[in-house]
């Protein structure tokens, strides 16, 4: 889907096609143009009108590129990343945001699953100033909002965290190992996007471009901000998602120990048992205890439950049991 925002004479209007005009180095217009899944016909725009470099154009159609930021001739290519996480279905997924920054335009490309870029296209229908500002501004409100979409993402990843932390501890599932394992793996991939974009608005923030003024960099520099405690916050989740791997083979090895120690005990128990069962079922003359014949089985009998019961005390003495 393509959307066009033009911003002249203070009035910001709707197109149906850019023109070439607007782009020339005379124009006073701010443009914005809007590509959600665009078309193959729809995608050309971005070389044919443009004239944008044949490699950024092939990474802003793609699906999935690594964010970062280049500089050509006359504009930016900026690529960054949304975040999706669905606890239910235990899914994290990144989407796609390409940037093309120029004089007096912005270009973006995304899939058409990002909420902030439709959170900023609605203030724009509804204030005219959005554009005015120009496309830098628009820029820094696009991906300010996007960072700003990052935190209840995270709060999701940590609640999972806190819930998988609390199984690890009580030792309930045996089957834990796997949501830890698929956690810890949307942790890295969520590091693996988080610090390129903050290396890439860090670029921003220190003015390393000239279209990048000393107050847009300024802005830049308390998004660059955001992006650093994410980062710091992602390896804060790798090391607690590591100690609750840990303690969940902790509380299986600890589980694994009371059964083994509980299967000793009874082993060590009945090993003189046997010793006295195999004796007296030998087929040959033992000492008989008193009381006849009838009584031998009793005597045998209350033997095993002595030894079987001095063991035990002596065994929780010790604290062994």
């Amino acid at each position: 889907m393509l959307a066009i925002y033009v911003h002249q004479h203070g009035e910001t209007t709707c197109a149906d096609q850019v023109n070439p005009a607007w782009l020339a180095p005379e124009s006073d217009v701010t443009l914005w143009v809007d590509l959600a899944a665009p078309t193959p016909e729809e995608g050309r725009l971005l070389a044919d009108v443009f004239h944008f470099h044949p490699l950024a154009v092939e990474d802003a159609l793609s699906e999935i590129h690594h964010p970062k930021i280049e500089s050509y001739e006359g504009y930016l290519y900026l690529i960054l990343h949304g975040m999706d996480f669905q606890e239910e279905e235990h899914w994290f997924a990144t989407h796609d945001v390409d940037f093309f920054l120029g004089r007096n335009y912005l270009v973006k490309v995304h899939d058409g699953h990002s909420r902030s870029i439709v959170k900023v296209t609605a203030i724009c229908d509804e204030h005219d100033r959005v554009l005015a500002e120009g496309p830098v501004a628009l820029l820094h409100r696009i991906v300010d909002s996007m960072v700003d979409s990052y935190r209840p993402e995270i709060e999701e990843l940590e609640e999972h965290m806190n819930v998988l932390e609390d199984q690890a501890i009580l030792g309930r599932r045996a089957d834990l190992v796997r949501d830890i394992l698929g956690l810890k793996r949307d942790l890295a991939s969520l590091r693996r996007v988080v610090i390129p974009q903050r290396d890439a608005v860090g670029r921003l923030a220190r003015r390393e471009f000239p279209m990048i003024g000393d107050e847009m960099a300024y802005r830049f520099r308390d998004v660059y901000d955001q992006f650093v405690r994410l980062s710091d916050e992602a390896t804060l989740f790798q090391d607690r998602v590591t100690g609750i791997l840990e303690a969940h083979l902790s509380t299986i090895s600890n589980r694994l120990n009371q059964v083994v120690k509980v299967l000793t005990v009874m082993s060590t128990i009945f090993l003189p048992l046997t010793v006295l069962t195999g004796m007296w079922g030998m087929n040959i003359r033992l000492p008989a205890f008193p009381g006849g014949e009838a009584m031998q089985f009793w005597w045998v009998a209350g033997c095993m439950a002595s030894i079987a019961a001095v063991m035990l005390a002596l065994f929780r003495r010790n604290g062994w049991i």
